[in-house]
């Protein structure tokens, strides 16, 4: 006769249901502290006009000065970083949280320019290692086999701010002004950090704390430019930059322009490509943990977002495809296709933590995550700061194709600076 496998005890599936909250619960809780940090990022976008208004400055003045937040945010990373090799991730984020809480309380009351820049700076601050804590919780208390995905669930709950961020705060807007749009992050942030609380425990890498900060700072340099790393950090460099250019930047002006979408209709289309850049990096986490292939997933995924994104134009008036097709462009259908498209292959992006996290010991987990964020924020600010010449000189569809070659070019880069036998590392 056949054996059979025994069923599991009702005891036995309590305790494994139980041990999967124990660990699911701490990373889900700061990863909240990432969806806070999304809504403060994209908030500018739905209420830009409105404070621009109020502090008699332009809204290209609100942008420039939203740019503090990310020049603050990109300087934050080493520190972070440092301070997560050296103090628990429950007393970082701790720290952070009460910072956002600060910030978002002074945005709220700000009478100023002068203010609001300071408040952006505060706010950069306090955001600039909410999706580190988490990542550096999970590379320490869970199993290296299951980072890729945890590291994946982390980014999906964190994008849902920029879900927040559109129709709801704009609402929000509509009906009690901008002010309050700007004060609720501190509720959230005052809400988490109880929580955090009530639910983390104190975890750190070592106990033995290294002879200085200076030298753990150039110990995060050095490993953003060793060997195991320089692939990911080239790919990190453009992969985040890319994403954000299309999602919070170019992508609603093309469809509005190239396509004459209404801005609702836009809008609808980014809210799509937002729910993407939820769910896939999840789905994306299974498929690695299943068969493993981490370079080639990454590789191939910023390839094809690369190619999505050239192809646009050549659906738009008198481009190569429309013309092609016998047509003077090609119908909205096909650059909402290309654009989910985009959102679907570049949701790879969170394996570029977990490769990162996989090529140091357990102790320098937070330098090395630190280095892959810090190339992600440093990378968008500059290739955001480039697009707006080439914008200048070739228009939207010069921008689509400058950060689609960008992502092909980092996808080839990444491929060929891959460590030997790296195509077989999970």
């Amino acid at each position: 006769m056949l054996s059979r496998r025994p069923l599991p005890t009702s005891a036995n599936t309590h305790a494994l249901y139980g041990s999967v909250w124990q660990a699911a619960l701490p990373l889900m809780v700061l990863a909240l502290g990432h969806t806070i940090s999304n809504l403060v990022r994209t908030l500018p976008a739905v209420s830009a006009d409105l404070v621009a208004q109020d502090l008699m400055v332009s809204a290209g003045d609100i942008a420039a000065m939203t740019g503090f937040y990310h020049l603050a945010f990109a300087a934050g990373q080493i520190p972070v970083g440092v301070a997560l090799d050296r103090y628990s991730v429950k007393a970082v984020v701790s720290t952070l949280l009460g910072i956002v809480v600060v910030g978002s309380v002074f945005a709220a009351l700000v009478q100023g320019p002068a203010g609001f820049v300071t408040t952006q700076i505060v706010l950069g601050i306090g955001c600039c290692g909410m999706l580190l804590c988490p990542l550096t919780y999970a590379a320490r208390t869970t199993d290296p086999s299951r980072f890729a995905l945890w590291s994946a669930v982390i980014l999906a709950i964190g994008n849902t701010g920029m879900v927040i961020s559109a129709s709801p705060m704009a609402w929000l807007i509509e009906q009690y002004g901008w002010r309050l749009a700007y004060g609720l992050p501190a509720l959230f942030a005052l809400i988490v950090l109880v929580t955090v609380q009530l639910t983390i425990r104190p975890v750190r890498a070592s106990h033995e704390l290294p002879a200085s900060v200076g030298s753990e700072i150039r110990e995060v340099l050095k490993i953003g430019i060793s060997p195991v790393l320089r692939g990911v950090i080239v790919l990190a460099f453009v992969s985040f930059a890319v994403m954000i250019g299309v999602r919070g930047m170019w992508g609603g002006p093309w469809l509005m322009g190239a396509k004459d979408m209404a801005r609702v209709s836009a809008g609808n289309v980014l809210l799509v490509l937002t729910l993407m850049l939820i769910a896939m990096p999840m789905i994306v986490g299974l498929i690695e943990r299943r068969f493993g292939r981490s370079y080639m997933l990454l590789a191939v995924g910023h390839v094809l977002a690369g190619v999505a994104l050239v192809l646009l134009p050549a659906g738009a008036e008198n481009g190569l495809l429309a013309r092609v097709m016998g047509v003077d462009v090609l119908s909205a259908s096909f650059d909402i296709t290309l654009i989910i498209a985009f959102g679907i292959v570049i949701s790879v992006q969170p394996l570029l933590f977990a490769l990162g996290r996989a090529s140091v010991e357990p102790r320098h987990a937070g330098k090395a995550l630190s280095a892959v964020n810090l190339s992600f924020f440093v990378g968008a600010a500059i290739v955001q700061a480039a697009s707006a010449p080439v914008n200048a000189s070739f228009g939207l569809a010069g921008v689509l194709v400058f950060l689609g070659v960008l992502s092909m070019l980092g996808g080839l880069a990444f491929w060929f600076l891959r460590k030997i036998g790296a195509e077989d590392v999970r």
